[in-house]
């Protein structure tokens, strides 16, 4: 079973790798064995998620990256190619609230609507589009793409992003029967409230733990616990799995966590605007 989850000589490229769930995600594959082509637009960042995948003695990449742009995923795609060869796992994690978050939906302009479904929805529209031809001519692949529990429910504070989220589920499955037959696998991880950064100060600790609350699990996950949920998607272990959308998220979704207009700012019993 562990010789199923190794990924030694495995080459992986991890969109939004320069912090957070991505760059766990990075240093998770890097320690089963995997070389990690780093994407995002902050180079700095990236350099040093890829500094750390060295350190665990493999090759790494850092690739600038703008994921809602086609041209440059195609960009980022070919370079890992002409680097490596081949690359055998694409996770499309690059994503963020952008600028529709918190508005009434009367406000939401053009621009916020294309700015967040571009950032979130199209740029795992280019990452596929982008590899898929090369994993059909090598024979197989594996495309992970990220999603969100706010695409899964509806939530009035972000109308924008949940919509382009919950199209990046529908679009995994969608492209899972298109390639099955190829031997490509495409699933799709769905994080509940998850921590991007270890926290310093005491309102935001405090506010976390009023989250985590509500949650099943009775607290909020942590970046790195979705590293092993990788390697087993990207991993010969799941090698009859293709088109599912994977939660984790301390049962927060099959909980209810809670009224999605909850404020935990507010106390026991709040509601937020």
């Amino acid at each position: 079973m562990l010789e199923k989850l190794s990924m030694t000589g495995k080459h992986v490229i991890i969109t939004g790798a320069g912090r957070g769930l991505g760059k766990q995600m990075a240093l998770a594959l890097a320690d089963a064995g995997a070389d990690i082509a780093c994407a995002a637009r902050t180079q700095e960042q990236i350099e040093a998620t890829a500094d750390e995948v060295r350190e665990r003695g493999r090759q790494a990449l850092a690739i600038t990256t703008d994921v809602a742009k086609s041209e440059e995923v195609d960009a980022l795609v070919a370079q890992a190619i002409a680097e490596w060869g081949r690359v055998d796992v694409f996770i499309a994690n690059a994503g963020a609230g952008g600028a529709a978050s918190l508005k009434d939906v009367t406000e939401i302009s053009n621009a916020d609507w294309y700015d967040t479904v571009d950032i979130n929805l199209s740029s795992a529209f280019f990452s596929a589009r982008a590899i898929i031809p090369h994993f059909r001519e090598q024979g197989g692949g594996v495309l992970i793409n990220v999603a969100s529990g706010t695409g899964m429910r509806g939530d009035p504070r972000l109308i924008v992003y949940g919509s382009a989220k919950a199209g990046v589920v529908t679009l995994t499955m969608s492209v899972a029967n298109q390639v099955a037959r190829d031997n490509i696998r495409v699933n799709c991880i769905v994080p509940g409230f998850v921590l991007q950064k270890m926290l310093s100060e005491a309102d935001e600790i405090a506010a976390t733990r009023g989250r985590g609350r509500f949650i099943p699990a009775g607290r909020v996950g942590e970046a790195w616990e979705l590293g092993p949920l990788a390697v087993y998607l990207a991993s010969d272990a799941s090698s009859y799995l293709t088109g599912e959308a994977f939660i984790i998220d301390g049962g927060g979704l099959a909980g209810g966590y809670a009224p999605s207009r909850w404020d935990v700012t507010a106390g026991v019993g709040g509601i937020g605007d």
